[in-house]
């Protein structure tokens, strides 16, 4: 009987999928922003993104792609403005709270919660111009 390998997926066990209107819009925020890495990307022939994937400057991944609305119920997801807001916050450690949610801002973020001190850490939360919610934790300020 041959030795089989165990199964081993190709990206991380846990990975955002996010539904954006201005898929090409997003990756070039979210590079300038979040400083994404576009590891592979795959654009319809229609322009849309049909589906991308971003390594962040943390180390984490996302995946992204454009509303499908003609896909109803088989993509499952929509943008938060078609929604009138997200469901789910994305969380990212950073070595450095304000940093990272500066750069944001300077590229268009809107400010949910400035960062602050709290007994586990610095943390704040900001919406994306695609209406995604970021958290971001990390060491307190001056530790």
């Amino acid at each position: 009987m041959p030795h089989e390998e165990a199964y081993c997926p190709p990206d991380p066990p846990v990975t955002p999928y996010l539904s954006v209107d201005r898929g090409h819009e997003a990756l070039d925020w979210y590079r300038r922003a979040l400083a994404a890495v576009e590891n592979n990307r795959f654009d319809m022939e229609d322009g849309r993104l049909g589906h991308a994937m971003m390594t962040l400057g943390n180390g984490g991944a996302i995946y992204l792609a454009d509303d499908f609305p003609e896909m109803g119920e088989t993509v499952g997801v929509r943008p938060p403005p078609t929604l009138g807001g997200s469901s789910v916050t994305v969380a990212l450690a950073v070595d450095d709270v304000d940093a990272w949610m500066a750069r944001a801002v300077a590229e268009g973020a809107e400010v949910i919660r400035p960062a602050q001190d709290e007994f586990y850490g610095r943390h704040g939360k900001l919406r994306d111009p695609f209406g995604h919610v970021w958290s971001f934790t990390g060491p307190l300020k001056g530790a």
